[in-house]
């Protein structure tokens, strides 16, 4: 088995690797290059070091693993101290032989002489680098335990569970049948609006998320015409083949937050998602940290239903035997 870093001739081989590799819910199945050109390709911080291969003899890939960074505190740079394994595929065939042990350590090793202090094992907002869009579903939630043979894999490579991320779905063909006695008052003094081009708010954000063209849908006072509430989403076409049903992902619901508790998010997920109804998708993706009790109470209000976890790892950047 040989290692390389990436090549611009390899992105053929990459996707006929990747739909061979990553078969579950979370990553979707690729028609063409377009997907990973715009997911990690694209980036303005695509280093090809970062991205190593496996090949046979023969020359054909036979696993990947790729590495980047997080971004820094105000979102306009790279962070080169907080290191990221952004994503992992091994053929079938060719599991259980060393080849992604020898994978993961190259990567780490890229990583440890850029400077970085730890290695995340799944990207996970902020650092999320590359792969949103292909993998994770909605956003980026570590790696999916619907990839059931990462964590234990990774648990035995020196890492250690860190952060969690629930993953709920919701049928829209289901009726919304939500009532909240808020609502009345609310409409009378809020209306929705829907930009086809959200505001991001950072280079990283921009980078990371402007390739999906999510869309803003947001609750604007009528008399100041200040936005009080909003969320952003986008249509997840990719995902919709694997799924077998037009899919649109919840990337974040905001409230300002001298406007909470008073059903404002309750009010905006009820009309976002008849808004979603009238545009056909037929199922809604959102994640939610797991410990956002308050977040996971309301979606499940709404028929959200749990279909998947995420879970990003962290180990030490200081090899063990040091």
């Amino acid at each position: 088995m040989r290692y390389r870093h990436f090549r611009n001739t390899d992105p053929p081989a990459l996707v006929a690797l990747w739909n061979d590799a990553l078969t579950h819910r979370a990553a979707v199945e690729l028609r063409s290059n377009e997907p990973l050109e715009n997911a990690v390709f694209n980036k303005p911080y695509f280093d090809p070091a970062g991205l190593i291969v496996a090949e046979d003899e023969g020359g054909r890939l036979m696993g990947f693993a790729h590495a980047g960074f997080g971004p820094n505190e105000d979102q306009t740079a790279l962070d080169r101290t907080k290191g990221v394994i952004c994503a992992f595929a091994v053929r079938p065939d060719c599991r259980q032989k060393g080849v992604g042990r020898e994978l993961l350590s190259r990567c780490e090793d890229y990583l440890r002489t850029n400077g970085v202090t730890t290695i995340r094992g799944g990207a996970i907002k902020p650092d999320k680098p590359f792969y949103v869009g292909v993998y994770g579903g909605s956003n980026a939630a570590g790696f999916l335990r619907s990839d059931c043979e990462i964590e234990p894999f990774l648990l035995a490579n020196g890492y250690v569970a860190d952060r969690r991320v629930l993953v709920f779905d919701r049928r829209l063909d289901l009726p919304l049948t939500v009532v909240d006695s808020r609502f009345t008052l609310l409409r009378r003094k809020y209306e929705t609006q829907t930009l086809p081009q959200a505001r991001l708010g950072s280079w990283w954000r921009e980078c990371v998320l402007g390739p999906l063209q999510p869309s803003e849908f947001r609750l604007d006072d009528r008399t100041t015409g200040q936005t009080a509430a909003r969320a952003i989403y986008w249509e997840m076409t990719d995902y919709g083949w694997r799924w077998g049903a037009p899919a649109a992902g919840i990337i974040e619901v905001q409230v300002r937050n001298d406007l909470r508790r008073q059903g404002l998010g309750k009010y905006l997920l009820n009309y976002l998602l008849r808004h979603m109804q009238e545009m056909f998708y037929s199922v809604v993706e959102v994640q939610v940290p797991a410990e956002d009790e308050t977040a996971a109470k309301m979606f499940r209000l709404f028929g959200f239903v749990q279909v998947d976890e995420g879970v990003s790892y962290l180990k030490p950047a200081v090899r063990s035997e040091e």
